[in-house]
């Protein structure tokens, strides 16, 4: 923080920008927009490796509840009977199981919800569905093995254009206290010639 003050006092200081700091400023402003696109051309990318994972998680947890389906039938029981009668167990252990495959429940029919939402979806909506309805442990797992791929499809290319532009918002919103500065001492030192 420090270092940071110090480094804002010394360009509130020193003389206005010339040729080569402005070109330098210009190329890291260039460099910095690069970046922010190349960032987010890879969102597409993030949110198909997000629904392959989606469709596994779906899978899983539907093998999950189909065997606790034949379990509670065995019983003579209804999923939600098998699920209550877990709940409302005095055993500590059998109730907190209730309430897991429950939980388990709720989530299985969300993320079938946000598959059909997907499949409904056009190219650049369904980033929207991932950020909409997030599932935290699909992502980790998406985020651990994601790898990057070069945006060659429209949406691709449209998240990367948008990404370069919001870099250079942000790089100017950052940099426009010190060209103020600097422009204001310009403007006195060519008042005083």
């Amino acid at each position: 923080m420090v270092e940071t003050a110090a480094l804002a006092a010394h360009f509130c200081r020193s003389k206005p920008l010339e040729g080569a700091d402005i070109f330098l400023l210009r190329t890291m402003s260039f460099l910095f927009a690069l970046v922010a696109g190349g960032l987010a051309s890879q969102m597409p990318e993030f949110v198909q490796q997000y629904r392959q994972r989606l469709g596994g998680a779906i899978d899983e947890l539907q093998r999950f509840m189909s065997d606790f389906d034949r379990d509670a039938r065995t019983t003579g029981l209804s999923r939600a009977q098998g699920i209550e009668t877990l709940r409302k167990n005095d055993d500590k252990l059998a109730s907190q199981r209730g309430r897991r495959i429950r939980e388990t429940e709720a989530r299985l029919a969300r993320l079938k919800r946000q598959q059909s939402d997907f499949r409904d979806a056009g190219s650049f909506r369904r980033i929207a569905v991932m950020t909409r309805q997030f599932d935290t442990q699909i992502a980790k797992s998406a985020y651990a093995e994601f790898e990057p791929a070069i945006p060659i499809t429209g949406e691709g290319l449209v998240t990367a254009l948008a990404g370069f532009l919001a870099g250079l918002g942000i790089w100017k919103f950052f940099a426009w206290p010190v060209n103020a500065v600097h422009k204001r001492r310009r403007n006195r030192m060519s008042m005083s010639t």
